[in-house]
C-alpha cells in the first residue's frame, strides 16, 4: 500500500481517504494543520498509487493498516472520510491499543435497504469512472478544488470494476462494530447538514453506541467536508488532539 508521510516525528495522525479519491484529498487539510504532527497518508488498495492492489474488504484493509500503525512509537489519531471513516471506526474498535483519538467524517453505519440495486447500478456504470467528462462532473459534486481536479480524474481512471464493487459493497454493508462501544479514547463524529439522512442518522447511531463521543452537524456542507471546509476540520482536529 502506497504511504506518504510528512511533518515531524511528533504526534502521529493517520488520514484515511474515501472511496474513489486518494491521499491527495487531504492536501487542503494538511496545509492548515499546525507544525509538529507526523502525518501518515496512504492510498488505500485499489486507489491511485495503490491501484495495483485490488480492494477486497474492510477487514483486510484494516489488518494492513494495523500493521502500519504497529510501527509507530505511540498511539495514533485517525481521521477518516466516508469509506475511510468506516475504517477509522473499525480500527478504533479493534485496536484501541494503537488508536487513542478518532475523527469520523461522513461514515455510513446503517445499511440502506436498496443496496442490491445500488451495487447493480455501480456494476453497470463502472466504465464511466474512467471517462474524463464523468470524473470532472463527479469531482465538482465532491467540491474537489481546481488544483486537485487532475488528481481526481487520474484516480477515477485507476479504479477497477472489482475495486468499485468491493469497496462500495463494503461501504453499504457496514454496521457499528461490537468493539466500538468500549473504545476508551476520544471520538468526534461529523456529518454535513446537506448529506443524505442515512449519513446523519449513522453519526447519531455511532454516538449512541459510544456516549462519550462528540457529534456535530456541519451546516451548509454535503458529502464534502474535508474539501469544502478544511478550515473547520483542522480546528476540530486540533481540539481533539489537545483535549
Amino acid at each position: 500500500m502506497h504511504l506518504r508521510t510528512g511533518g515531524t516525528d511528533g504526534r502521529p495522525v493517520l488520514l484515511l481517504h474515501g472511496g474513489g479519491v486518494a491521499g491527495w484529498m487531504w492536501d487542503p487539510l494538511t496545509a492548515r494543520l499546525r507544525p509538529g504532527l507526523r502525518l501518515l497518508v496512504p492510498d488505500l488498495p485499489g486507489h491511485d498509487r495503490s491501484a495495483a492492489l485490488a480492494y477486497h474488504s474492510h477487514d483486510a484493509t484494516a489488518t494492513a493498516l494495523e500493521r502500519l500503525l504497529e510501527d509507530e512509537a505511540r498511539p495514533v489519531a485517525v481521521v477518516g472520510f466516508s469509506l475511510g471513516a468506516q475504517l477509522a471506526v473499525l480500527l478504533a474498535a479493534r485496536r484501541p491499543d494503537l488508536v487513542d483519538r478518532v475523527c469520523v467524517v461522513s461514515a455510513l453505519a446503517r445499511p440502506p435497504r436498496a443496496r442490491g440495486a445500488t451495487l447493480a447500478l455501480v456494476g453497470a456504470t463502472a466504465g464511466l469512472a474512467g471517462r474524463d467528462w464523468f470524473a470532472r462532473l463527479q469531482g465538482r459534486q465532491l467540491s474537489v478544488p481546481a488544483d486537485l481536479l487532475a488528481d481526481y480524474v487520474r484516480t477515477s481512471a485507476s479504479l477497477s470494476r472489482s475495486t468499485l464493487l468491493a469497496s462500495i459493497g463494503e461501504n453499504l454493508r457496514f454496521t457499528v462494530p461490537a468493539g466500538w462501544c468500549t473504545f476508551p479514547g476520544r471520538a468526534l463524529l461529523l456529518a454535513g447538514s446537506r448529506e443524505q439522512r442515512s449519513v446523519r442518522a449513522s453519526a447519531e447511531a455511532l454516538h449512541r453506541a459510544l456516549p462519550h463521543s462528540a457529534v456535530e452537524v456541519v451546516r451548509g456542507s454535503g458529502h464534502d467536508i474535508p474539501l469544502r471546509r478544511p478550515d473547520l476540520l483542522a480546528a476540530r482536529l486540533h481540539a481533539l488532539l489537545d483535549g
